[in-house]
């Protein structure tokens, strides 16, 4: 078990922490009315590229401080400012400070928080003493941002299948949770439209209750544009002491998680991969399935329109 937390956190990195601290105010010069420089900031923002593991061996120390303002002297009254610290993420992270406060999302490149004030520089309001900068604690949350999200329960093929229709490389093999961080894949259009597609790990029933890390992994589908879930033909269950599930329970089961997690992840649209069909039954099963579902949602759709309306629902999102 320690081998294999390591080796996600070496693969992976979804939330760090970082204490942070704004520069103390320069002193003033009471003789000249001279103010001292004011303290520098710290600032995060996002850019383009790049991930939490980066930044966390960027900031080694994980510790991020302003510089100091500059005194003031009979030969400069005012102080120089100190200099700001910028901490660059990847698009998708959220702020959060100590106590559980959103401070701010990044969801487009070249945004900036301000996360730690620098201290005003010593003055006649202040008895010329500078003035000590903000310093706590704020963690950075990633939440994957990408047209698709992959969702299902484990050994479902979310990784066969971004395998099969992408550039990405995730381990895949016949046993559940083979998926322990996510995976992220590209489709490249002849027309040059791409599409990426993050694989998230398995769910498991409970995920909105946290059972199984499953708030961890279900932050992830936020920012997704559209859902794809992806089930057995055959059902799933997690081991021989859990109960047996059909694949349209699974379907179920999935939605149900998705909605108690957070209601309006069920206004995302979705659409629903039934995999593992060279299985024995597989057709007639799938028949059952289709007659169900048909009958909860009061319409036929076809393999076509679901094709053109993916295209479309993400075309129209990313405007």
């Amino acid at each position: 078990m320690h081998m294999t937390r390591k080796f996600l956190q070496g693969k992976f990195l979804d939330s760090l922490r970082l204490y942070v601290r704004g520069g103390t105010g320069g002193m003033g010069l009471p003789k000249y009315g001279g103010v001292g420089g004011k303290g520098g900031s710290v600032y995060v923002m996002a850019k383009e590229e790049g991930d939490l593991k980066s930044v966390s061996k960027k900031h080694s120390s994980k510790r991020v401080l302003a510089g100091h303002g500059g005194h003031s002297h009979k030969n400069r009254v005012l102080g120089c400012p100190g200099e700001d610290q910028y901490v660059e993420v990847p698009l998708g992270v959220t702020i959060i400070d100590e106590h559980g406060r959103v401070l701010g999302d990044l969801d487009k490149t070249g945004s900036s928080i301000l996360v730690a004030p620098g201290g005003p520089g010593g003055g006649p309001t202040n008895n010329f003493c500078g003035v000590k900068g903000q310093g706590h604690s704020v963690t950075l949350d990633l939440k994957l941002i990408a047209d698709i999200g992959l969702v299902g329960f484990p050994n479902a093929g979310k990784s066969s299948f971004l395998k099969a229709i992408s550039n990405a490389k995730p381990k895949v093999a016949s046993y559940p949770f083979t998926t322990i961080r996510p995976n992220i894949g590209v489709l490249q259009y002849p027309d040059y439209r791409q599409i990426t597609m993050a694989d998230l790990p398995g769910l498991i029933e409970g995920a909105h209750a946290n059972i199984g890390m499953g708030h961890k992994f279900l932050k992830h589908v936020e920012r997704t544009k559209m859902l794809l879930l992806i089930v057995d033909i055959g059902g799933f269950q997690l081991s021989p002491r859990h109960t047996p599930r059909s694949c349209l329970e699974t379907v179920l089961l999935l939605n149900k998680e998705l909605e108690l997690y957070k209601e309006d992840l069920l206004e995302k649209p979705a659409v629903l991969v039934v995999n593992k069909m060279d299985s024995e039954g597989a057709d007639e099963k799938l028949r059952a399935i289709q007659s169900h579902l048909k009958d909860l949602a009061g319409t036929d759709v076809t393999f076509d329109t679901v094709v053109i309306a993916v295209i479309n629902v993400i075309e129209t999102r990313r405007a």
